[in-house]
């Protein structure tokens, strides 16, 4: 409770040290706390030196590292037992808010009760989160630590427009991820929880310029401001059509799932604005294309028919939303990546027991692998996980 209101009136540059000391008097020694960057690929010393947090820091792959698997896994994991001091073990804990992966510390704690030891890691990485996430928000040493190279205008707005990319609460699971993190133009995926509603939402703007981005934040804000208001899907998505056209005209659109999910029921609720349909991930091996009647996209005013389809979800059944770049990749021989290979992913991952963020971030890694290392459109999938009554293993 003292570092908590320690840090109340704390900048991010001063936390390293301020953890560190409190951890201290606690038996964790020589604490040291990393972020990951955006696209998730490495782990980033927050050392408190100057605008760039991570200057002099040091900076550690997700692959093939220890605390890489300790943020993969997302689990407490011991290194080798030191001959120079045996009574301390040094360990990597994951840095989490509920299922959302903010990075990693480091800590040397007493090596004679292990149990006691997670606990202790445990409580540190749980109050460490928590302090992360009360400064990230206004701090511009950590938005260029969790960056690796610059980033365009549209991308800049996009990753302020967007909620956090994973969420966990009410019987309900939710991840979503963006890529190229650094080049983003007209994609974006939302997603609230209202009572016993989970809203859902990817849309993808015309194009991938700024001009794209800021198509698509209009479609966003407009999105929430009339659902906010109680507005149905359907005149949700006539909100979105008639914000756009009255600044634009014709010229831009937007293509878009709307959706509601009830986490009592799990009844689901959709609209589809001439977008690729959702997939069901059912019984960890199926993958179901969910039918309905496309409108048009929202902005062009084609005035073609509005339906509202609806299904019913199982518990453990994984919802997809996902924009053209994930199966429309190509690689060098001009083979798309595809629908198929899409799901099967998913429910190779999901097989293998990784969490639904853990899955999440391969799939995007393959994908850009699979475009030799650079994609050309911008892929973008939320993937949600409805649990019913099972709350108890939302959180590894």
């Amino acid at each position: 409770m003292d570092l908590i209101a320690a840090s109340h009136t704390a900048t991010l540059e001063q936390l390293p040290a301020m953890i560190a000391e409190h951890a201290d008097r606690l038996g964790a020694r020589n604490l040291a706390l990393y972020a990951v960057d955006i696209q998730e690929t490495v782990l980033r010393q927050i050392t408190g030196q100057g605008p760039d947090a991570g200057d002099g820091g040091e900076q550690l792959s997700i692959e093939g590292t220890l605390p890489g698997r300790a943020y993969q896994k997302v689990d407490l994991l011991p290194e080798p037992a030191e001959q120079r001091e045996p009574q301390r073990r040094r360990w990597w804990a994951p840095v989490t808010d509920g299922v959302e992966r903010l990075g990693v510390l480091r800590a040397d704690v007493e090596a004679q009760d292990e149990e006691s030891a997670r606990r202790l890691l445990r409580d540190v990485s749980s109050v460490t989160a928590l302090m992360l996430l009360s400064k990230r928000s206004f701090s511009d040493s950590f938005a260029r630590l969790v960056r690796t190279r610059n980033m365009n205008v549209a991308a800049e707005m996009q990753w302020n427009l967007m909620p956090p990319p994973a969420f966990a609460g009410h019987d309900v699971t939710i991840g979503g991820l963006v890529e190229p993190a650094y080049e983003v133009g007209g994609d974006a995926f939302d997603y609230a929880i209202a009572g016993q509603t989970a809203h859902l939402a990817v849309f993808d703007a015309m194009g991938h310029d700024t001009r794209a981005g800021i198509t698509a934040n209009l479609a966003v804000a407009t999105c929430r401001n009339a659902r906010r208001q109680g507005a149905s899907l359907a005149d949700t998505t006539r909100a979105v059509e008639d914000v756009l056209t009255s600044h634009f005209g014709v010229s831009r659109y937007v293509t878009g799932i709307l959706a509601t999910l009830d986490l009592d029921s799990g009844a689901l609720r959709w609209v589809n604005r001439g977008h690729h349909l959702p997939v069901l991930i059912r019984d960890q091996r199926r993958a179901i294309e969910l039918q309905c009647p496309p409108a048009g996209p929202m902005g062009i005013s084609l005035g073609l028919p509005l339906r509202q389809c609806h299904y019913q979800l199982q518990p453990g059944d994984r919802l997809l939303l996902y924009t053209d770049g994930i199966v429309e990749t190509r690689d060098k021989h001009g083979r798309p990546f595809g629908l198929d290979r899409f799901t099967d992913y998913i429910v190779r991952y999901h097989s293998d027991r990784q969490t639904l963020h853990e899955t999440l971030r391969r799939l995007m890694r393959a994908v850009i692998d699979y475009h030799a290392g650079r994609l050309d459109d911008d892929a973008t999938v939320l993937l949600t996980e409805w649990r019913a009554s099972h709350q108890h293993k939302l959180t590894p």
